[in-house]
C-alpha cells in the first residue's frame, strides 16, 4: 500500500531566488529605458534607481514566498494546522480530539454482604498523585459477590494518564461503605493529546480506502486509526473467510492491553464499520526478542566533544529501540543501529548483536539485553 511519503515533492515558484528577482527588475528597467529613451543605461551599484529596485526586489521575493507557502498549504503532503483541517475535510476526515487514558478498575468488599453495594458513576481513584481516574458507568456488587470490575478513565485528557502499571491506582478518593480496596487490573493506556498533523495527514491519505464496502485492508487500517490517535501502526489479515485479524501498536511501539483491545474490537464490530459478513477480532502483536551488544569509538580530533558524543549515542540507541518496535513486521536491522550511532558522532562501531532477523508479519521486535560500550578515542 503506498504511503504519502511516496508522493514526489513539488515546488511552485521554481528557481525564484532573491538574486533572480533583483536581476530581473534591473534588466527590465534597463530594457524599458532603452525602448523609451533610445539610449542604453546601465545602473551602477550606487545608482539611486538600482538601490530602489534592490529594495523592491526583497518585497517581490517575499510575495513569491507567500505564494509558495499558500500553494503548499493546499496540498495534503505539506499542509499544516487549520489549513490541513480544511484540506482533509473534503475526505470526510476531522482531527481527533484529545483522549483520556483508560483502564479497568476492580472494587473489592471487606466481606460478602446480604444486599447490593452500588458503585456510582464518577467514583474516583488515584495513585496518590494529582492524577485522578473515575468510573465511566454505574455498576454494582451483587449479593453474595465480593468484587466487580468496571471501565475507568482519566479525568485529565492527554498522555498524563498513561503508564500506570497494574495495581498502582489503589487509593479510593470517594469512600464507599463496605468497599475495602480498589485497584486497576490493566495498565493505563490510550491517553493522547489532540491529533498531530502527521497523524491526521496519514489518515486522510488512507480515507479513500474506506469508500469500499468490501472490507479491504486499507479500510480497516483507516478505521482503526480513526479510533485513537495513539494507534500508530495497524496490521490487517484474514486467516479464514469472513474473519478479520487486527493487530495494532500504540505510541512508541507500546503493546495494547486487554482494555483498549476490547474497545477497538467493539468499535470495529459495529455494522456501519464493517461488511455484515465479516467477524472482527483484535489481538496484540507477537514479540520477538533481540539483544544489543555494540562497541563504538570516537575520532581523536573530536576528543573535546567526547562527553557530548557519548550522550548522543545513548540517545540514538534509545531511539533505535523505539523505532525497531514501532512497526509491525519490521525486521531487526543492524545497519540502522550502526547508522544511528555514527550519525550521533561516533567514528565507527562494532556490532556483535543484533544480526539481521526476519520478523513475522504479525509480530514486532522488542529489546532483550542491551550493552553499548564506549571503546575510547581512535
Amino acid at each position: 500500500m503506498p504511503n504519502i511519503e511516496d508522493i514526489p515533492d513539488i515546488e511552485f515558484t521554481v528557481g525564484i531566488t532573491l538574486e533572480t528577482v533583483k536581476a530581473d527588475l534591473i534588466n527590465d528597467y534597463e530594457a524599458a529605458y532603452l525602448a523609451q529613451q533610445g539610449t542604453r543605461k546601465t545602473l551602477a551599484q550606487g545608482d539611486p534607481i538600482r538601490i530602489l529596485l534592490s529594495t523592491q526586489s526583497l518585497r517581490e521575493f517575499q510575495i513569491h514566498q507567500a505564494i509558495e507557502s499558500a500553494s503548499r498549504d493546499n496540498q495534503l503532503k505539506y499542509s499544516a494546522g487549520d489549513y490541513l483541517d480544511n484540506v482533509v475535510a473534503g475526505s470526510g476526515v476531522t482531527r481527533l480530539a484529545a483522549k483520556s487514558a483508560i483502564t479497568t478498575l476492580q472494587f473489592t468488599l471487606s466481606a460478602i454482604q446480604v444486599f447490593i453495594v452500588s458503585i456510582p458513576q464518577g467514583t474516583r481513584v488515584t495513585a496518590g498523585d494529582d492524577v485522578f481516574f473515575e468510573t465511566v458507568e454505574y455498576t454494582e456488587i451483587g449479593i453474595g459477590d465480593t468484587q466487580v470490575s468496571v471501565s475507568g478513565q482519566c479525568q485529565t485528557t492527554g498522555s498524563v494518564g498513561n503508564e500506570y502499571v497494574i495495581g498502582q491506582l489503589n487509593i479510593l478518593v470517594d469512600p464507599i461503605a463496605y468497599v475495602a480496596s480498589v485497584t486497576n487490573t490493566t495498565a493505563t493506556q490510550d491517553g493522547s493529546d489532540i491529533e498531530s498533523d502527521d497523524s491526521l495527514r496519514a489518515r486522510a491519505f488512507l480515507a479513500p480506502e474506506s469508500y469500499s464496502v468490501a472490507g479491504p485492508a486499507g479500510a480497516y487500517e483507516f478505521l482503526v486509526k480513526s479510533y485513537s490517535q495513539s494507534i500508530i501502526d495497524v496490521y490487517v489479515g484474514s486467516p479464514a473467510a469472513g474473519a478479520v485479524d487486527i493487530r495494532f501498536l500504540l505510541t512508541d511501539g507500546e503493546i495494547p492491553g486487554s482494555t483498549i483491545m476490547d474497545e477497538v474490537e467493539a468499535y470495529m464490530s459495529e455494522s456501519e464499520r464493517r461488511p455484515l459478513t465479516d467477524y472482527v477480532y483484535t489481538f496484540a502483536p507477537g514479540t520477538t526478542s533481540y539483544d544489543i551488544d555494540a562497541t563504538y569509538y570516537i575520532d581523536t580530533p573530536d576528543a573535546s566533544r567526547a562527553t557530548e558524543i557519548q550522550a548522543a549515542v545513548t540517545t540514538a540507541v534509545a531511539d533505535y529501540i523505539i523505532w525497531q518496535r514501532s512497526k509491525i513486521g519490521r525486521d531487526v536491522n543492524d545497519s540502522e543501529l550502526s547508522a544511528r550511532i555514527k550519525a550521533a558522532g561516533a567514528k565507527r562501531c562494532v556490532i556483535t548483536d543484533p544480526a539481521h532477523a526476519v520478523i513475522a508479519d504479525t509480530s514486532i521486535a522488542v529489546i532483550g539485553t542491551e550493552s553499548v560500550t564506549y571503546g575510547g578515542l581512535e
